[in-house]
Order: structure tokens, then sequence, then C-alpha cells
């Protein structure tokens, strides 16, 4: 069993950075436009629970981070790197798409790739550290739920 380590300065790291794309993505996102309204599906949640779950699932999604990372080897780092970046990339995108853009098709389609990079840093943070691939578990679900909504927009 591993020791555990803990590292404040990557904990705000974590946290710092998967806000900040939260914020990125915000920019975005407007759900309460005549727009959306006209489009939602009936299954869709009241629009104050958007907010709450997703600062829910952008503290696990830090945390997991922090985790993979505290419990990481050299190695490791650039495969958590990269798993992150891509991943924390199409989730703005998403927001660009579906609210800034007004295109739920290509979003979509764009979420089925950042429902496919949330299921590959699963695979690959379970081999570092599995505590932060089961943090992940609940924004697959949730981006699952988000493919249903869009699919049924389109």
């Amino acid at each position: 069993m591993k020791k555990a380590k803990y590292n404040v300065k990557v904990l705000v790291v974590s946290l710092v950075v998967v806000y900040l794309v939260a914020f990125m993505g915000s920019l975005f996102t407007n759900a309460d436009t005549s727009w959306y309204e006209a489009i939602k599906p009936s299954i869709t949640p009241p629009n104050w629970v958007f907010p709450v779950v997703w600062n829910i699932l952008f503290f696990l999604i830090a945390l997991s981070l922090y985790f993979a990372w505290t419990n990481s080897d050299k190695d490791q780092k650039s495969s958590i790197v990269r798993v992150f970046a891509v991943n924390l990339l199409l989730n703005i995108l998403w927001s660009l798409f579906f609210f800034g853009l007004r295109l739920p098709t290509l979003a979509f389609f764009e979420l089925i790739l950042l429902w496919s990079s949330i299921i590959y840093m699963v695979i690959v943070l379970l081999d570092i550290e599995k505590k932060s691939a089961y943090l992940l578990l609940p924004y697959l679900i949730w981006v699952t739920f988000a493919g249903i909504l869009n699919y049924l927009i389109i």
C-alpha cells in the first residue's frame, strides 16, 4: 500500500486549473435564453441544478487530478497532463458548440469525444491511483445524461 502524500500546492493548482476551465466554459453557457427554453427536452432538470452539479463534478475532477498527480511517478505525470488537458479542452468546447454557437448536432458529436475521453481517463488512472479513477465516475454518469439530453434536442 502506498503511503499517503499530501501536497497543498498541488491541491491548489489542481483546483485552480479545473475551476479555470469551468469558468471558461461558463462564458459560453446561458441556459436562460428563449433559444434553449424552446429546445430543451421535457426530462431536463431545472436550470438551477446544472451549476450545482457541475460545481460538485469539477471539485471531484480536481481531486482526481490531485490524487493522480501526488501518487504517480515521474513517468506517469505526462500521461496525467495529457488525459486531463484533452478532457478539459473537450469540456469547454461542448459549451462553446452547444450554447455559444448554438450547434447542438456538432455539440453532440463533440460530446461523444468528451465521453470517450472520460472513459480513457478512468482507464489510465486505474493504473496510477484507483481513487482518482473512481472520482471520475459521477462525471461520466452526468456526461452520459447530458448526452441523452443533447441527443433528444437534435
